[in-house]
């Protein structure tokens, strides 16, 4: 299982990919509304405010060596030329600063942390009795789509077209419906390309490659080399990528991600023959756990996201990111810290 959540995060990278262009403009406005299922989304909207059921608007405004992104509570400045990060808090009317050299000291300690900890786990483990290799552990395979459908449409005043991305999560050398597994879809409605939106994906490449040298997307060669040597069936999922990624073409206005539990052959009977029982028997899960939380929670809650009509399929959460203003005029006070904001040491 935990080799099944940490593939299912290499895949959520993949499509994070895809939507990167989402940061900004010069100027933009964005809302992003994340739903949960079960129990779980319930508890949010409930506790969660305003914010949880109508999702965070940010405004992110570029301008020279400065980006600034602004939420309703907390903020951040980046400035390339000073090397400083400045952490707002916008309720308190106060701030922090950290330069890049101790955002670098940071990580590397954290990583001489993690590779300490690394290398007594395994001192530890090489003093005990070899155990048998796991005979349910299972391999993952990724299947990466991306298809056009030819819908078009006007979303705040751009026109768009849509397109939809699958992401799928199967056990190797079996279909979905065979094994199981995660569906992750991305429904994309695309506006023409807007060039200024080229000039905040560069910001933040110098921004990494000023905190941790020449970089690929973000992964230094190292650690996709690492990624490649753990999990093989990614390499083929990001030939794929790449040999389609130019049929999405343009600025994405509106993205709608759903991530689903599929029931595998097995499990679906057991669901069939748990509804025959009882419609309320704890076997009748999709998933296990997690399924059963997005099925109760489906049933039961208007704001959890839609159900799926495959019955053997239950969506878990559904995430929205919305473009929703672009603009070009951007003065110095949007990048700067406000006057009356008091240092915090």
């Amino acid at each position: 299982m935990n080799r099944l959540r940490t593939t299912a995060a290499v895949a959520l990278s993949l499509s994070f990919l895809l939507v990167s262009a989402l940061h900004a403009d010069v100027r933009t406005e964005q809302k992003v509304r994340v739903q949960l299922g079960g129990v779980l989304g319930r508890m949010v909207n409930m506790f969660g405010g305003r914010s949880a059921r109508e999702g965070v608007t940010t405004t992110v405004a570029l301008k020279g060596d400065r980006k600034a992104t602004l939420g309703d509570s907390t903020g951040q400045i980046i400035d390339l030329s000073e090397e400083k990060v400045y952490d707002l808090d916008i309720k308190g009317k106060k701030y922090k600063v950290t330069t890049f050299a101790e955002l670098r000291k940071q990580i590397e300690d954290a990583r001489r942390q993690a590779e300490e900890n690394a290398r007594k786990e395994q001192s530890s483990q090489a003093t005990q009795k070899p155990s048998e290799k796991d005979k349910d552990a299972k391999d993952y395979e990724i299947d990466f789509d991306i298809k056009n459908t030819g819908e078009k449409k006007a979303i705040n005043g751009f026109d768009t077209h849509h397109a939809i991305v699958t992401i799928t999560v199967r056990e190797k050398g079996k279909t979905l419906q065979q094994s199981g597994g995660l569906v992750m879809t991305t429904d994309l409605w695309l506006a023409p390309d807007i060039p200024a939106m080229k000039e905040v994906r560069d910001f933040d490449l110098r921004y990494a490659q000023k905190m941790f040298g020449p970089m690929v997307a973000g992964t230094s060669p190292r650690d996709m080399a690492t990624a490649l040597a753990m999990y093989p069936q990614l390499k083929p999922a990001l030939d794929k990528m790449a040999a389609e990624g130019n049929k999405i073409q343009g600025t994405p206005i509106l993205a709608v991600t759903t991530v689903d539990a599929v029931a595998s052959a097995e499990q679906a009977a057991e669901n069939a023959k748990a509804k025959d029982s009882s419609s309320d028997s704890p076997s009748a899960t999709v998933g296990g756990l997690l399924g059963g939380l997005a099925r109760r929670g489906s049933r039961n809650s208007s704001d959890a996201p839609a159900a799926s009509s495959d019955p053997n399929r239950a969506t878990f959460m559904t995430t929205t990111n919305e473009l929703l203003k672009v603009a070009t005029d951007v003065s110095a006070d949007a990048v700067a810290v406000p006057a009356n904001f008091k240092l915090e040491k």
